[in-house]
C-alpha cells in the first residue's frame, strides 16, 4: 500500500478533479520516484487506487530509455539510470517540472493519442504563461518553432502496461540547460533545448507554475482516463 500526502510542497494547487488524485511532492530522488511509480501502477491497474498524477523535481540525473546506445551516455559524472520507458536518453534536474500520470486509459492501445493529450496540456500551460508552443508531428514533445528555429521545451516518454501509464513528461522551467549539451537529447542530434525562463526572458520557478500545470493536466487527463 502506497501512502501519499497530497500537495506535499508548499505551492498552491488547482481545485481537485474527481477521479484523479494529484500529489505535488517537491524534490525527490529519481530512484525513489520510480519505485513510487511502480507501487502506484500496481494499485491503479488493480483498481484499488484512483488514477494519480505525481508532480516532482529531481536532483540531477540522466535516464536512459530502452533504445539508448553505449555511445549516448555522458561521462560528466552525473548518474545515469536505465529505465523501462521507450526512447533514448534525457536529463532531469532542478528547475524542471516532471509529471508522472499513473493513470488507466480508456483506450489502452492508443498510446500515440495519449502522448498527444500530454502535449496539448503542456502547450496550454505555455500559452497561459504567454508563450506559443506547438506539437511537431514527426517528433514527440513540445516545441517552440519560429524564425530562430526549432527548440524543444518539453520531453515525453511513457510506458503502458495493463492499460496503465508510467513515466511521463518533463517541462523545462528554469533548469541549467548545459546538462543537455552532454547528450543527444531523446536521440535527436539537431535539437536545441530551451526553457520557459529563456523563452519568456524573465525569472520563473517550478513553484510558480504548479497550479497552472495542475489545472491544464487535470483538464486533459480526465478526458482520457478510465
Amino acid at each position: 500500500m502506497v501512502s501519499l500526502t497530497l500537495a506535499a510542497s508548499t505551492a498552491p494547487t488547482a481545485p481537485r478533479v474527481p477521479g484523479l488524485e494529484v500529489s505535488a511532492l517537491g524534490s525527490i530522488e529519481y530512484l525513489a520516484g520510480w519505485q513510487l511509480q511502480r507501487d502506484l501502477h500496481a494499485e491503479v491497474a488493480d483498481g484499488s487506487r484512483e488514477n494519480t498524477l505525481l508532480l516532482v523535481e529531481h536532483p540531477s540525473v540522466y535516464t536512459a530509455g530502452r533504445r539508448t546506445e553505449l555511445t549516448d551516455r555522458p561521462i560528466n559524472g552525473v548518474p545515469v539510470i536505465d529505465v523501462d520507458r521507450g526512447g533514448k536518453i534525457t536529463w532531469h534536474g532542478p528547475g524542471q517540472l516532471v509529471g508522472y500520470p499513473i493513470v488507466k486509459l480508456k483506450e489502452a492501445t492508443n498510446v500515440v493519442g495519449f502522448v498527444r493529450t500530454l502535449e496539448g496540456a503542456l502547450i496550454n500551460i505555455c500559452a497561459e504563461l504567454g508563450l506559443e508552443a506547438q506539437q511537431y508531428c514527426e517528433r514527440s514533445g513540445v516545441w517552440i518553432r519560429d524564425e530562430k528555429g526549432d527548440r524543444k521545451i518539453a520531453a515525453i516518454g511513457i510506458r503502458v502496461a495493463r492499460g496503465t501509464v508510467t513515466h511521463g513528461f518533463a517541462l523545462n522551467v528554469n533548469p541549467d540547460l548545459r546538462y543537455f549539451a552532454e547528450i543527444i537529447p531523446c536521440g535527436l542530434p539537431d535539437v536545441i533545448t530551451t526553457s520557459l525562463e529563456q523563452e519568456l526572458g524573465r525569472s520563473i520557478t517550478v513553484q510558480e507554475i504548479l497550479p497552472i500545470a495542475q489545472k491544464h493536466l487535470q483538464e486533459a487527463l480526465i478526458r482520457v482516463i478510465a
